[in-house]
């Protein structure tokens, strides 16, 4: 049974992480790395972070291709019913993402395009990213990375390493649910999100954490002071 190493976001587990991404680089050949988690974990923060303080040392070798992409259209959903159930695993394009992480391994000799979800129109936009040919790693982060369910379970089989980000369970709400009021606008409908569908998928990628490489607690350390949640 795979036992994962266990890091706070703190300065110590921040420069153990920067290493073992420049560990990757190390390799031959292009890299992949994902980073999963709940809704609201934190997976952008750190593969933002991550790809900023890379580039440094790294420029043009580096790029950040985020699962999001893969939203299925706005459209599409509202056609279906499914405007509700935006987030959960059925409406994205997981065939069409794993595709594109084969691409990324195996096509290393030309430039591939990758979309990016764009929260202000609440859709994807299609050939958003380019990765060139220069890549060496590429990190990519969403919910469903370690999902055991067709077809996510295909992608673990196609990253080199898997990180898997926790957060303190009151204030990850509290974070969806402010990211839902800054474009819903409706405090009501942000909660409502939040609480529910939010929710039941994290309660879905939950059980990744058992299968990643290592574990991160992004837990403000203000919250382990006494009297916080």
């Amino acid at each position: 049974m795979n036992t994962p190493l266990h890091l706070r976001w703190d300065e110590s587990g921040r420069q153990q992480l920067l290493a073992r991404a420049e560990a990757l680089l190390q390799r031959r050949g292009r890299c992949l790395l994902g980073i999963a988690g709940a809704p609201g974990a934190g997976k952008s923060t750190i593969s933002e972070w991550l790809l900023e303080h890379l580039l440094t040392n790294h420029p043009r070798q580096v790029a950040l291709v985020p699962m999001d992409g893969y939203h299925l259209a706005q459209s599409l959903l509202e056609s279906r019913g499914l405007e509700h159930r935006k987030g959960a695993p059925d409406t994205f394009d997981g065939v069409g993402y794993v595709a594109l992480l084969r691409q990324l391994r195996s096509e290393t000799s030309r430039e591939i395009f990758a979309p990016v979800f764009r929260r202000e129109v609440n859709d994807a936009i299609a050939g958003a990213i380019a990765v060139p040919p220069e890549i060496r790693l590429v990190i990519t982060e969403g919910n469903y990375l370690l999902f055991d369910e067709a077809p996510w379970n295909e992608v673990a089989s196609l990253l080199d390493e898997t990180w898997f980000v926790e957060l303190d369970q009151g204030e990850r709400l509290r974070r969806v649910t402010a990211r839902h009021l800054k474009f819903d606008k409706d405090a009501a409908i942000a909660e409502w999100r939040a609480t529910g569908n939010d929710e039941r998928n994290a309660r879905l990628v939950a059980a990744g954490n058992q299968r990643s490489a290592i574990v991160i607690d992004h837990t403000p350390t203000t919250l382990s002071a006494p009297g916080l949640e």
